[in-house]
């Protein structure tokens, strides 16, 4: 990265997290350019010069924010897909520690961020992701298990909801409990801990 792409990645992060800081506190609808450029300690010029209005930098901002999460994960994400697609019906529990571990790694580190993001789903496009990841992994796994397609969106926002539900519960308390006692809890709550730890 030469100096001047330096540059432009550092203000890209100032905009990005002055954006994120003012999503803590008001809609993105009520949040004006002026505010994003007190907040990030830029003027008004220097934002012009990088985005033409506000939705480029949320979708800037939105992009900062799965990259981020996603270096949490292992880099060949593609594994992921094609394990789902040749693996034993019996092997198939993606509700494992394995996947779990990174996932709350990113929430224990970023509670603000992630808190951010649940309030903002819409407005931060993540719904589009969660539907992309449906088609890619989810649609296609849930089939293996002969779910009838008309029930799988069902099947993965009662996984979703009750995941996210119990990480919220994880960071109102401040992530105190360990992210390996969560991650039991979660598996226990889909699939059982007898299942998985081999426990009575």
């Amino acid at each position: 990265m030469n100096k001047n792409e330096s540059k432009y990645f550092n203000t890209a992060v100032k905009m990005d997290n002055a954006l994120l800081k003012l999503l803590e506190k008001k809609d993105f609808e009520y949040i004006s350019i002026k505010e994003i450029c007190k907040e990030a300690g830029v003027n008004r010029s220097t934002f012009y010069l990088h985005y033409e209005n506000t939705n480029d930098l949320l979708k800037e901002a939105s992009d900062y924010i799965i990259d981020n999460f996603l270096s949490y994960f292992s880099a060949n994400r593609s594994k992921v897909i094609i394990d789902y697609q040749n693996s034993k019906l019996e092997d198939l529990l993606f509700i494992t520690p394995e996947y779990l571990t990174p996932y709350l790694t990113y929430v224990k580190e970023n509670q603000r961020i992630f808190k951010t993001c649940l309030k903002h789903l819409n407005s931060l496009n993540f719904n589009s992701m969660y539907n992309d990841m449906f088609q890619a992994i989810f649609n296609p796994l849930l089939g293996r298990f002969n779910f009838p397609e008309n029930e799988r969106g069902y099947i993965l926002k009662f996984y979703l909801t009750g995941i996210t539900a119990v990480v919220t519960e994880w960071i109102n308390k401040e992530c105190q409990d360990s992210i390996e006692d969560i991650s039991k809890i979660i598996i226990n709550c889909v699939v059982g801990k007898a299942k998985i730890y081999g426990e009575n």
